[in-house]
């Protein structure tokens, strides 16, 4: 490094178990501590205002995920005190050839977050939300500020980001980085697709401020780039003006097809702000029963919802359905008790073996069809199967791909099953692998937050058209391949500890 940081700055930046780290040991791949004998080929870590631990719980917590499925251990893990530390560490991992990832809230289901033998920068400690725009249309937050800490700093002064995930706890620069649907995706687009500019620190350990005008190369590489060409740190977001309460409908269906063709609809017509849907079992047992969820919003941002207009048409089972008015809030919050009773009873720390899919929607019916003939609610778990529409013209960031249809699903078999079921786990994987090869030949994607084993040539099919600047993006701004090497999509996972579901993991996300 071209700066030697001070004694009172190594103590500052890095201690374990009251002992000063000295440096980083090239040769053994280790960080030396005071007393240790280090010798003076040590390469000394730079100033920082946060810390970097070594610690057995901070590490193991860091080679852990909300999947439970993949175990790596990195090095060390990083809680920046501000950007100028990622950039710092960056800079001396990309000098040290070390890998390195970023980490939200660790709601990843696959180890993409994690790094064998490297540094995980923790991005929780950068979730500062900034003051809105003067023309109130954007607001710029840190990459680790949840989404409902987003929400409701904005709904303070009466505006809303326009797409959110069901769960609100994930980190602003996690989901940019995957892409970020939700049921008002058929409306607005993905998250991704409502951000105006982004801060980023790059694989060689460069700030840089882009957008779709400045970097736009780096901007497009960012936005649903699996981590792989920088980090975020920073994301100035979209701003809609928010109602104050919603009409929140749940209409039961007992057709496949009528379901799928409703929601279809809807989502062409824009009659509701959110639509998404849920399959359950019914009272055979059978994957079956499917309820369309509707959200309409009211004032100010719309009139007071009328049911005549609003459910006018739908080929639903009217005996069955429940209605309710919520504060916007509280429904964009609604999936939180019963992650709560989750923890509770200790299910949340199940392993995940996520099936994520983006299916064309001339195909929906038959690919989910056959997946949820064969699915049992033992291999489901406390989990959730979740089917909806988007629209493809809604979606316009090129990394986010989406079958080429102009009313694409996602499906979702959100699954859980308990951690040291190693058996259940490696059949539910391989049988993720069947759905996906299924739904690739019918044209369809995954939606890469799930678990489904990937290889390097699938990422190169999944990317397509857009690999070409993927892979110059991935050259030109992480040119030693240092960044988020546990999606496996440039080159494979360093070796290490993976998909051993063990019992008892402390909860990841």
């Amino acid at each position: 490094m071209s700066h030697t940081p001070s004694r009172r700055a190594l103590l500052r930046g890095l201690t374990v178990s009251g002992a000063a780290v000295v440096g980083f040991d090239p040769a053994a791949r280790s960080w030396a501590v005071t007393g240790s004998g280090s010798g003076p080929d040590l390469a000394e870590i730079p100033p920082l205002d946060g810390t970097l631990v070594i610690d057995e719980a901070s590490l193991a917590a860091a080679s852990e995920d909300f999947g439970h499925l993949v175990h790596r251990r990195p090095l060390a893990v990083l809680r920046p005190g501000a950007v100028h530390d990622v950039v710092a560490m960056v800079r001396f991992c990309h000098t040290h050839r070390l890998p390195l990832a970023p980490r939200g809230q660790g709601h990843a289901t696959d180890g993409q977050a994690q790094v064998q033998g490297g540094l995980v920068v923790e991005t929780a400690t950068l979730a500062d939300i900034g003051p809105l725009t003067p023309d109130s249309t954007t607001v710029t937050v840190g990459a680790g500020a949840r989404w409902s800490e987003v929400a409701m700093a904005t709904l303070a002064h009466g505006l809303t980001p326009p797409v959110f995930t069901d769960y609100l706890e994930l980190s602003v620069g996690g989901t940019l980085s995957v892409g970020g649907l939700g049921g008002q995706t058929h409306r607005h687009g993905a998250q991704v697709d409502n951000v105006s500019e982004l801060q980023v620190v790059t694989g060689t350990g460069e700030s840089v401020h882009c957008s779709a005008t400045r970097h736009p190369d780096l901007f497009h590489a960012v936005l649903a780039g699996l981590g792989q060409c920088a980090v975020i740190v920073g994301a100035t977001l979209r701003l809609l003006p928010a109602p104050q309460t919603v009409r929140h409908y749940l209409l039961p269906y007992d057709d496949l097809r009528t379901f799928l063709d409703d929601q279809r609809a809807l989502a062409g017509e824009g009659r509701f702000e959110y639509v998404e849907g849920q399959v359950s079992a019914d009272a055979d047992g059978a994957f079956r029963a499917y309820t369309l969820e509707a959200v309409a919003y009211g004032p100010p941002v719309g009139p007071a919802p009328d049911d005549t207009v609003l459910l006018r048409g739908l080929r639903h089972d009217p005996t069955g359905v429940e209605r309710c008015d919520l504060p916007y809030y509280d429904f964009l919050d609604r999936v939180a008790p019963g992650v709560e009773e989750l923890k509770e009873a200790g299910l949340w720390t199940y392993a995940h073996p996520w099936l994520n899919l983006l299916l064309p929607g001339g195909s929906a019916a038959g690919l989910t069809g056959e997946v949820l003939d064969a699915l049992t609610a033992d291999d489901l778990g406390p989990g959730l199967v979740l089917l909806y529409p988007l629209l493809r013209e809604r979606l316009t960031t090129p990394l986010l791909r989406i079958p080429d249809d102009p009313v694409p699903y996602l499906f979702a078999v959100l699954r859980a099953t308990p951690p040291h079921d190693t058996a259940t786990v490696d059949r539910l994987l391989t049988a993720n692998r069947q759905v996906y090869e299924a739904t690739a030949a019918a044209g369809g994607t995954q939606y890469p937050v799930g678990s489904i084993p990937f290889t390097h040539a699938d990422w190169r099919t999944h990317f397509g058209p857009a690999w070409a600047h993927f892979e110059s993006a991935k050259h030109t701004y992480d040119p030693r391949g240092i960044l988020a090497p546990g999606q496996g999509i440039f080159s494979t996972p360093a070796s290490g500890p993976s998909r051993q579901p063990t019992p008892g993991h402390a909860e990841g996300t």
